[in-house]
């Protein structure tokens, strides 16, 4: 009986040790399951990625396709509110410690005629509203923790206006909100740049002004392209081929997610990528409908 007892307790011993490990292991293999979040946390010497959050976009991208397909199921008056063009509002906020970050109005007319070459031939103009000169080292400093406060105080028009902040988003090129995230916070929305990316800003390898661009390309509603790697949903756009990880440099030819399944070379030269500035020149007829559907959905009218 005894030898029994102790039996059971080696097997007791042996199977919490199993469940430890496992759920070990379980946590490693879910980390290193998600190359994108690996990818940005820790960017290599020379790497600038995007700080727009990555884990919500899992919840935002279904619940923005249960939206783009209940509205077409519902064809009545869909055409009528469909916005496929325009001329965007540009509401742009330089914020400066007093000494650094007090962007010339030259490279601010240069960073927006950088957005109108990039969307123009999809129909989408960007107009220069008012620029704002706001003198704050706490939120110059840090407009990633602190954008809260800067937004709240300095956001202007509706969820068809796009403000956009120049500043120094913590360790990131920029950040951005998406559009069904407007009518829960609505004063949040906009775009934040690092001012050293406008256009001849200095920082190097991203002041060609694309930084601007990508995060642009979040506000209409465009994921990361490699959103989901090698998945059947991916950034929820069909033409933009499966990415495995994010693409830094210029890495032409790569193919991160071969075979049958995954058709095309990797995106490489797509805006929503993380390569340079002269590498990315590229929206998809697939990104320029999703950018389409999420503003008619958004914020048209709002």
């Amino acid at each position: 009986m005894k030898k029994f007892i102790a039996f059971l307790g080696l097997l007791g011993l042996f199977a919490l040790a199993v469940a430890i490990f496992g759920s070990y292991s379980g946590r490693v293999e879910s980390a290193s399951a998600d190359p994108e979040a690996a990818a940005a946390a820790v960017p290599a010497e020379g790497r600038r990625v995007c700080g727009t959050d990555h884990r919500p976009q899992v919840v935002e991208a279904q619940e923005s396709d249960r939206a783009v397909r209940l509205r077409e199921r519902s064809a009545k008056g869909v055409a009528e509110r469909d916005v496929t063009a325009g001329v965007v509002d540009v509401y742009f906020h330089v914020v400066t410690d007093g000494v650094n970050g007090n962007v010339s109005d030259a490279e601010i007319a240069a960073q927006m005629r950088v957005l109108n070459d990039a969307f123009a031939p999809w129909g989408w103009n960007f107009n220069l509203a008012s620029t704002d000169r706001t003198v704050n080292a706490e939120w110059f400093n840090d407009c990633y923790m602190k954008a809260r406060q800067m937004k709240s105080a300095l956001h202007q028009g509706t969820a068809e206006d796009l403000n956009i902040y120049t500043c120094i988003p913590g360790p990131y090129l920029g950040f951005a909100t998406f559009p069904s995230s407007y009518q829960g916070q609505p004063a949040l929305d906009g775009i934040v740049l690092l001012y050293t990316s406008l256009p001849r800003g200095g920082e190097p390898n991203y002041d060609g002004g694309d930084t601007a661009t990508h995060e642009a390309g979040h506000w209409f509603g465009l994921y990361h392209t490699f959103q989901g790697g090698c998945s059947r949903n991916g950034d929820y756009v069909a033409d933009t081929p499966a990415e495995q990880v994010p693409a830094f440099e210029c890495p032409i030819g790569r193919d991160s997610c071969a075979g049958t399944r995954y058709p095309g070379l990797d995106p490489v030269t797509n805006f929503m990528d993380y390569t340079y500035d002269s590498c990315m020149f590229e929206f998809t007829a697939g990104q320029d409908t999703r950018m389409d559907e999420m503003f008619s959905i958004y914020r048209s009218g709002n």
